[in-house]
C-alpha cells in the first residue's frame, strides 16, 4: 500500500544554533502552536503571527445582547400598555453608556496593535 502524496512536495531545510532554536520554541509557545513546520511556514510567508485575545469582544457581544433585550422589553411594554417609565429609559441609557465605553476601549486596543 503506497503512502498518499504530500500536499507540499518541496522540503525546506533551515539550520539554527541552540539559542535560536530555543527562541523559536518560545515564540511558538507564545503563538499557541506546537507544529514547528507550520509555524516556520507561517512566519516565512506572512512575516508575523498575531495571537489575539477575543475575551473583550465576547464581553462586548454580551453587553450588546443585553442592551438589545432591554430595548425589546421596553418596546413590548409600550406596544402592550402604551406606557414608558423613566426608570426603563434610565436603565437603557446606563447600559448603552457601558456598551459604548467598552467599544471605545476595544477600538483603542486595536489601534495600538495596528500601529505597532
Amino acid at each position: 500500500m503506497s503512502r498518499p502524496k504530500r500536499r507540499r512536495g518541496v522540503p525546506l531545510y533551515v539550520w539554527v544554533n541552540d539559542e535560536e532554536y530555543a527562541a523559536i520554541k518560545e515564540r511558538m509557545e507564545q503563538a499557541g502552536t506546537e507544529n514547528l513546520s507550520g509555524y516556520i511556514r507561517k512566519m516565512a510567508l506572512n512575516g508575523y503571527v498575531l495571537n489575539v485575545d477575543l475575551a473583550p469582544v465576547r464581553e462586548l457581544v454580551s453587553l450588546q445582547r443585553r442592551c438589545a433585550n432591554n430595548l425589546n422589553q421596553v418596546a413590548i411594554l409600550v406596544n402592550t400598555y402604551g406606557a414608558l417609565y423613566q426608570s426603563d429609559i434610565t436603565a437603557l441609557q446606563k447600559d448603552y453608556v457601558k456598551l459604548w465605553g467598552r467599544v471605545s476601549d476595544i477600538l483603542q486596543q486595536l489601534t495600538a496593535v495596528v500601529e505597532h
